[in-house]
């Protein structure tokens, strides 16, 4: 079942939004292919469930009036103080029509080359970009790595798993993940070491002698 978002049309701009925001109203936009910047408020409390649930790659529904429109979360900005949502554009969807969008990836298993080798995993790529009908776009992808046994095996888009009716548009051979070998902590060699006490006896020495050189002068 699509999840469903009310939304209200909007003609407050610039610095006024503010008073609006306190009262749990968030001012967004959605436009599309065929569709024209629409200003709307939406509810901030329920934009944020739906954006946790559904992320940037789930289709949703914006009833506005008599209007339904499917659209996707295309941009959401955020507070740089409150890390809160402050505006969201949305970009509306033919359901008929093949979409591209980018959905993250999830990191799942353990690689035995971590495990027993004590390899450092790398992660390359924490998103993909695929295409395919709004219906069928997959909220995330799952990398297993698991099948990462040793020093310099890697995952790459190609190997991701795609669900039926998702094409992969990332290039196949882009790396997703690696493991590497544990770099080693590099030391001084001994011979490169003064130690503090040798530079303090030095520094005496050095004074002794120079109070030798004046007692003769």
């Amino acid at each position: 079942m699509m999840l469903e978002l009310k939304a209200e049309k909007r003609d407050i701009f610039g610095k006024k939004l503010e008073a609006f925001r306190k009262k749990g109203r968030l001012p967004a936009v959605f436009y599309g292919p065929k569709e024209e910047a629409t200003p709307i408020f939406i509810s901030s409390k329920d934009f944020k469930k739906i954006w946790k649930e559904m992320g940037e790659s789930g289709v949703i529904r914006i009833n506005l009036g008599n209007s339904k429109k499917e659209a996707l979360i295309h941009e959401v900005a955020l507070d740089p103080k409150k890390d809160e949502p402050i505006h969201v554009d949305f970009y509306t969807v033919l359901m008929d029509k093949l979409i591209q969008a980018v959905v993250p990836l999830e990191f799942s298993g353990v690689s035995p080359a971590v495990g027993d080798l004590g390899a450092v995993l790398v992660k390359v790529m924490r998103e993909i970009e695929i295409e395919a009908l709004p219906k069928n776009l997959p909220q995330e992808l799952t990398a297993d790595i698991s099948k990462l046994a040793g020093f310099e095996d890697k995952i790459l888009a190609k190997d991701i798993f795609l669900p039926l009716g998702v094409e992969l548009k990332t290039n196949p051979e882009e790396v997703v993940a690696i493991v590497e070998a544990p770099k080693e902590e590099v030391q001084a060699p001994a011979e490169g070491r003064i130690a503090f006490e040798e530079i303090e006896v030095a520094g005496e020495k050095e004074k002794e002698k120079e109070g030798e050189e004046a007692e003769k002068e």
